[in-house]
């Protein structure tokens, strides 16, 4: 048996050694089934309304209970990993992840589905920020960006294996299986974090800012569940967005001015003192609305324009992964050489190349030509996410790394929740403006039997709708070409480590 430290492996050798490599299996694992099970349930919602004869808006709450379960305990992450240990804290998430699992999948009613879908958030929100934590410890700061192309994995495989899991579970089995499939693999991914995860370090235990859980945790789902309300209501302008949207934005104010005179708030807005990270944390902020709020309308032009089924969307989306995964191993080796900088600048212009193709999305467009886009759209993907993230984690010490991974998880739910927002609010009004489009919308969605329409309403309708989805990537086009103001500022060389952070990197035992 032999002991070695991330900074040790990173001065030896670039490459993420065994034990490193132990440790990523065991995270990929536990990330990939709390990611996949929000794409998993994103296309059983119609499956829902049938089974529990409920309303789109209340089986909507199915993913919305989650999120909002998720914003409530991401901030609490970073304290309780250095309070209690990262291990013990990956466990207990794992548990409660399986067991709301578990309840789901016995949901007699729409009512106990949801309550049983908030607990899955509690413990699937702290997998990630968890997940980036033990592994940026395990590798050492010198690693970093192939920490995070390995951490990239599951939001790739997220997007593309859950509709066509879901899909495949819900035509060939039951919509109980969406959720029972996690019982095995949580089982697995327990029993091997609890053999192969490093023993925690016991750390000097801070208080905890009570206080600014009561401000942060809250404002945070208020502020999430009001933008999450805009689609329904149509309008910015509605009570039920307004009012849980200005509440939740005075706590989170409130927590910063709390935050800014405590020696230790929940989380440490010091951390902006590091000047990668400033810039990563609104490269992140801008990048998420654009590209998660434009990702998720791409399964609906599917399923709504061309009327493929939930199974067929998923493969035809699968593109998009595949030219992740061919840039984003290449892109972590570089950015640990030559910094983050050039290759996020890169990723944009080729993610803006990719989503060109979708501004002209027509209700006959080749096949061959969108697959194309989807695969130049992936490829930028790839080179721009995880660098990100690697920019905003390098800089850190070790004691650090949990706020900082608390922060960007933050960051980019509550950016993603905004962009999903924006974005199907502007699709929705260019709809609304077509009685067309309206029409079919309605076709597609079951709501009026196709032949009750004129065969050239049809028609219309569908170019129509075709068009509002290629005027909302417009919109989404311009975000992402935003995003190379501020990723101009993101370093472009090797980000060098303190010896602060090379002396605290965690050893890990090589069995």
């Amino acid at each position: 048996m032999t002991l070695t430290t991330g900074s040790d492996a990173g001065s030896e050798s670039d490459k993420l050694d065994r034990g490193v490599l132990r440790v990523a299996g065991v995270v990929v694992l536990g990330a990939i089934m709390s990611i996949l099970d929000v794409t998993v349930v994103s296309v059983a919602l119609p499956t829902f309304q049938r089974e529990f004869d409920a309303s789109y808006a209340t089986v909507a709450w199915t993913m919305t209970a989650y999120t909002l379960a998720l914003a409530t305990v991401i901030p609490v992450t970073g304290w309780a990993a250095d309070r209690f240990g990262t291990k013990r804290l990956y466990l207990t998430s794992l548990v409660l992840f399986v067991a709301g699992s578990v309840l789901c999948s016995m949901a007699w009613d729409i009512g106990p589905l949801i309550v049983f879908r908030a607990l899955q958030g509690l413990g699937g929100g702290m997998l990630m920020p968890l997940g980036m934590t033990i592994m940026t410890r395990a590798a050492g700061p010198q690693r970093i960006g192939r920490v995070m192309a390995v951490l990239g994995v599951p939001m790739l495989l997220g997007p593309i294996a859950g509709p066509i899991l879901g899909g495949w579970l819900i035509e060939s089995v039951t919509w109980h299986w969406i959720f029972l499939i996690n019982l095995p693999v949580g089982l697995i991914a327990f029993l091997a974090a609890l053999r192969i995860l490093p023993k925690d370090r016991p750390e000097p235990s801070e208080s905890f800012d009570f206080v600014g859980m009561l401000l942060l945790s809250p404002g945070l789902a208020l502020f999430l569940y009001g933008v999450s309300s805009i689609p329904d209501a149509g309008t910015v302008a509605a009570a039920k967005v307004l009012i849980p949207s200005l509440v939740g934005l005075v706590l989170v104010i409130a927590f910063v001015f709390h935050a800014l005179g405590k020696e230790h708030p929940l989380i440490h807005l010091g951390l902006f003192k590091s000047r990668s990270l400033t810039i990563a944390v609104v490269t992140m902020t801008l990048f998420s609305v654009a590209f998660m709020g434009a990702m998720l309308l791409l399964p609906s032009y599917f399923l709504q324009v061309r009327g493929e089924g939930t199974l067929s969307t998923g493969l035809l989306l699968a593109p998009q992964g595949l030219g992740a995964m061919l840039t984003m191993p290449v892109a972590g080796r570089l950015t640990d050489k030559i910094g983050p900088g050039k290759l996020v600048l890169g990723g944009i212009v080729i993610i803006a190349v990719g989503m060109s193709v979708f501004t002209q999305v027509a209700a006959d467009s080749s096949y061959v030509v969108l697959l194309g886009g989807l695969f130049v759209l992936g490829l930028g993907m790839g080179m721009t996410m995880m660098p990100i993230m690697s920019s905003a984690m390098a800089s850190l010490t070790h004691h650090q790394v949990a706020r900082g991974s608390t922060l960007m998880n933050i960051v980019q739910q509550t950016a993603g929740s905004i962009g999903t927002a924006v974005m199907s609010v502007i699709l929705t009004n260019q709809v609304l403006d077509s009685q067309a489009a309206t029409t079919y919308s309605a076709v597609t969605q079951g709501r009026v039997a196709a032949e009750q329409v004129p065969p050239e309403v049809l028609s219309q309708g569908q170019a129509a709708l075709s068009n509002a989805f290629g005027t909302t990537y417009t919109v989404a086009l311009v975000l992402v070409v935003l995003c190379i103001v501020p990723a101009l500022f993101l370093p472009r060389r090797k980000i060098e480590t303190t010896p602060e952070q090379d002396e605290a990197a965690v050893p890990i035992v090589m069995h």
